[in-house]
This record gives structure tokens, sequence and C-alpha cells, in this order.
């Protein structure tokens, strides 16, 4: 199973504004570290999971398909971003909510992720598509007026692409990684809410048309978790007087 993307670089995200003793610097040092600890271990919980609910989908014969084996594998690499922004700003995000909306993201995306991965091991199949992404996805004609619809997605779909949308740029990424105080706090904000704008008519695709319950089911809590995600973070932009970014 390959690690999660983490951020390369872990900042301290206390409010103290006090100088800090030497035993409360060397607990801030830890942090970064413990992080990733805690990354990983939500990431095999997942893992776990998926091998564990794996059992009764060859107990019902239910058979995976190309949708159920094309959105575990292209879902897994887009929550691994996820999870790798949210470890940026759950390390430097200077406000509290920014982080404890981190750490949600983190955490769920984390362990869905290693469901996911979880189930392809035990279809034998590989954790990344061969071919490019999104190429199960060969009938868009039911999907106009979904969710993220709206944001530019468009419901023609010929084949694998080589990005999916919503991902952040390596540039953009750099510049989260650098980003301090309120302008990492809106950053954030931006890139992950185009990045669940991004996913979102995946996962409904993935919820209509998987051929196994155990995909339609996380897809499905997928869409209520990432459009309650979404709608907090774009009043949480339009509060800080945010433009939204438009949809890649």
């Amino acid at each position: 199973m390959p690690p999660p993307l983490l951020p390369d670089e872990a900042k301290d995200f206390s409010d103290d504004t006090e100088p800090a003793e030497p035993g409360q610097q060397t607990r801030r040092s830890q942090r970064p570290a413990l992080l990733v600890l805690g990354v990983i271990g939500v990431l095999l919980l997942g893992f776990a999971a998926g091998i564990l609910v794996g059992n009764p989908l060859r107990q019902t014969q239910e058979t995976p398909g190309t949708v159920d084996v094309g959105f575990s594998q292209d879902m897994s690499v887009h929550h691994a971003q996820a999870v790798q922004m949210s470890g940026i700003a759950l390390a430097g995000a200077s406000d509290t909510e920014v982080r404890r909306l981190a750490y949600d993201i983190l955490t769920t995306q984390a362990n869905q992720a290693g469901r996911m991965q979880g189930w392809l091991q035990l279809w034998g199949k590989p954790f990344v598509g061969p071919d490019g992404y999104m190429g199960w996805m060969s009938d868009m004609s039911d999907m106009t007026g979904m969710s993220g619809m709206q944001h530019g997605a468009t419901t023609q779909h010929s084949g694998p692409v080589q990005t999916m949308p919503g991902m952040a740029t390596e540039q953009e990424l750099s510049t989260l990684r650098t980003a301090t105080g309120p302008a990492l706090d809106t950053l954030f904000l931006q890139l992950m809410l185009r990045h669940h704008q991004g996913g979102m008519p995946m996962i409904q695709y993935a919820a209509q048309h998987a051929d196994t319950d155990a995909v339609r089911s996380l897809a499905d809590s997928m869409v209520k978790t990432q459009t309650s995600e979404a709608q907090l973070m774009a009043q949480m932009l339009k509060d800080r007087g945010a433009a939204q970014l438009p949809l890649n």
C-alpha cells in the first residue's frame, strides 16, 4: 500500500504568543511527527476496514465492475491530495475553525482512502489506474445539474484524462506550504473548496453506477459529507471577503 501524501513542511499550530519553555519547544517539535503517524494510523485502519468489508462482497458474490475499480483508484488519489493539504493547514493555520475543518477532512479522507485501497487489494487491482483518470465514467448523460456542474464541470466525457478536476497544481501546493497566518487559512479554503467541487461528479457517478453495495454506500456518505463541508468553506470564504477559485 502506498503511503499517504503528507506536507513536506509542517508548522506549529499553537496559538501561544509567549516564548516557549524548553519542554514546550520539544513537545511542539514532536507535533509534525505525531501528525504523520496519526495519518498513517488512520489510513491503515481504513485499509483494514476495506479488507473486512470485502469479505461480505465475496460472500454475496458481488463482483466489482469498472466503476467500482476506477472510482476506488481515482478517488484514492484525489483523497491523497486532500490529506496533504489538510496536513499543511492543520499544522500551520492561524484560525481555530480552519484547523478543525482540516482535521476532519484529513481523518475522514485518510480512512476512506484506506478502505478503497483495501478493496483494490482484495480485487487484485492496482492502486492507480494505468491509463489515466476517469475513464470509468463512460456515460455522463444523466449527471446534468448535479452538484459541481454549476462550477464548470462538463457532462461530456470521452475517455481517460491526465488530471482530475479540482486538483491543486504543484505551484499551488508550494504556495500553500510557504503561506502563513490568514493567507494560509484563505488559500487552504479556496483550494479545498475547489477540490471538493471537482471531485463531486465522480462521487455522484459512483453512487449511481457502482455495482457493489460497499462502493455505493461509501460514495453516498462522501456526497453528504463533502456537500456539507463545501457549504461551510464557501461561507468561511465569504466571511473573509475572499472569492472562490474557478474549477480547473
